[in-house]
């Protein structure tokens, strides 16, 4: 790699930077309604067009800005949990950190995943940033997987992970209806999806296959059975 394009790069990671910084401190003071992309070019000290450089648009920015902060949060989480023996607890301990992030900014937490599930598809398709969003997002549903999966195994801690974010998507925007920040119904909820998958795979467990599925599957029956 040549010096000057290690320069480059060294220069549009700065601008990048100086971006989601002044996007993120702009977000925080007026919220994501309040600001426009040229307060956020003055912020950073970079031309208007250069933000559209980094992000298709201001939705886009916001999506970058809180994909860290949930990110964050989601490893926060991940450290309480893993000293956690009970799944409930486990669970509760990771989502925790997110709850907490998404009350001190209610508003624009609630914009976030309007955008980040439902946002228009460009021109280009997904952004490059709603795109590292839903990672995020599968990330966290695997955490969630893995902290059930030594009391549900396989498809219902699966199940149950994508049941449990779709609960916390819904408490994620409460703080913004005005509805406070309900820790112990979301435990409540968790509570609930994981009992369902216990038993699930305990039910899974105990019922044996089919004779049909067991021993014939793929071959002939026995001579002698009717069989359709």
């Amino acid at each position: 790699m040549s010096a000057s394009t290690s320069r480059r790069e060294r220069n549009m990671a700065d601008k990048s930077r100086r971006i989601l910084s002044a996007a993120a401190d702009l977000f925080d003071e007026h919220g994501y309604a309040g600001v426009t992309t040229q307060q956020i070019a003055e912020r950073a000290d970079v031309a208007a067009g250069t933000v559209f450089r980094y992000a298709d648009s201001k939705a886009e920015l916001l999506l970058a800005v809180f994909n860290e902060r949930i990110a964050a949060a989601v490893d926060e989480g991940a450290r309480t949990a893993a000293s956690c023996t009970d799944p409930v607890d486990a669970v509760t301990a990771l989502l925790e950190p997110l709850l907490q992030s998404a009350a001190r900014t209610p508003v624009d937490t609630a914009i976030y995943q309007r955008e980040l599930l439902f946002g228009d598809r460009g021109a280009s398709g997904i952004g490059r940033y709603r795109r590292e969003g839903l990672c995020v997002i599968d990330d966290l549903e695997a955490r969630i997987a893995e902290a059930i999966e030594p009391y549900a195994a396989g498809v219902p801690a699966r199940v149950a992970a994508r049941s449990i974010f779709a609960a916390t998507h819904i408490f994620l925007v409460q703080p913004s209806l005005g509805l406070g920040h309900d820790a112990a119904g979301l435990r409540a909820q968790i509570a609930q999806i994981i009992a369902g998958a216990r038993t699930e795979a305990h039910t899974h467990a105990a019922t044996p296959p089919r004779r049909h599925e067991s021993e014939h599957e793929g071959g002939t029956p026995p001579v002698g059975e009717d069989h359709e």
